[in-house]
This record gives structure tokens, sequence and C-alpha cells, in this order.
């Protein structure tokens, strides 16, 4: 393996995803686009591509940029659902950041006639 695949491949999202102290007071958003998304088909083992856009206004914390690359290239070799992918990625910042706001959405590239767009916002969230 080389160096990129080995850390991918170690990265462990409970460990590795670094989070930094949000030094800021005031309300801002912060807007990622991250447009090499991959992972596999659970039924098939296509691969499936998307662009993922994560916003949130962070609170107390804000993500390391190259941990969220990081991240987000994990998925590559993973067997995973657009459902699963995107909700597994809201779950793991809203846990871990503990955002004001955040959003997730994954704009997976049309196959088989088929565009998937899959959008996770907190602040439209029914609380129960």
């Amino acid at each position: 393996m080389k160096y990129g695949e080995k850390i991918v491949a170690a990265f462990d999202v409970e460990k590795d995803l670094e989070i930094w102290p949000n030094v800021h007071k005031r309300d801002y958003l912060i807007k990622m686009t991250l447009p090499e998304f991959t992972c596999l088909c659970p039924r098939s083992g296509y691969p499936d591509f998307a662009t993922i856009y994560i916003e949130y206004t962070p609170d107390e914390f804000v993500v390391e940029l190259k941990a969220i690359k990081l991240y987000i290239n994990s998925f590559r070799d993973k067997h995973v659902s657009h459902e699963n992918s995107a909700n597994e990625i809201y779950e793991i910042l809203e846990r871990k950041l503990k955002p004001k706001y955040i959003k997730v959405v994954a704009d997976y590239e049309p196959r088989g006639n088929v565009h998937t767009v899959i959008e996770i916002d907190s602040s439209k969230m029914v609380r129960s």
C-alpha cells in the first residue's frame, strides 16, 4: 500500500477525527464541499460517486479540515447505501461537534437513471 492508502485504511473516526476549540464567540457558518466522495453499493459492489456538502454553525468546536478529508475518503471501500452514508456523516459530526446548526447534503451522481440527493438539516428536524 502507498502511504495515502495506509492512512485512509487505518482511519478511525472515533480517535482520528480531530476537532479544535472554536475561539470565536459570534455565530458564523462554515461551508465545505467534498466533491470526490466514493463508496460501494451494498448490493452490487459498484462504486457510487457523490459530492458531499456540509455546513454548520459551530458552538464550542470545529472540525480540522485534513481530518474531515480523511474521514470522507474512508468511505471509498465501504459498502454503504446513499441514505446510510449521509446519515453517518451527519450523526458523527453532530455528536462530535455539537454544533448550533448542521446540514449535510449528499448529491450522488446518477446511476441506472436514478439521481439521489440526501439532505439532513438540523433546522428541519422534528424532535420527539
